[in-house]
């Protein structure tokens, strides 16, 4: 498959639905992923292609506070150095595999970026 440009709401669709598709099946975060989300993939996914949107396209159609919603996961399920590592790897792997391009770099450097802060500010650990 060509790598493409992330140009549309179906290139957010495709690398979220791609990078899903990897951490659901991954040994050490796919059953946290499992667990929290459960059967309800039909409606996170929807609000993770706003968030990438927002991020990649400026769509301004995410709402919602991934940090409180983050805390709330460590606090059911503590959150280690090795599940963020293994987030950051496997989501830029996917962009990589799929994309190219100015808003390819934009996620693999956000992706990272995000999930730093996160691990920093959720779980305290650097």
């Amino acid at each position: 498959m060509a790598k493409q440009l992330i140009t549309d709401h179906d290139s957010i669709v495709l690398l979220v639905d791609s990078f899903y598709a990897k951490a659901r099946k991954d040994e050490l975060i796919g059953p946290i992923f499992n667990e929290v989300i459960g059967d309800d993939w039909d409606k996170h996914l929807p609000t993770m292609y706003r968030f990438w949107g927002d991020i990649l396209l400026n769509t301004h159609e995410y709402e919602g506070n991934p940090m409180v919603v983050h805390k709330q996961l460590n606090m059911r399920i503590p959150l280690e150095p090795a599940h963020f590592e293994r987030w950051k790897k496997l989501f830029v792997e996917t962009v990589w595999e799929l994309f190219e391009g100015d808003k390819a770099e934009l996620a693999a450097q956000r992706a990272v970026s995000i999930a730093t802060v996160m691990q920093l500010k959720i779980a305290g650990y650097q």
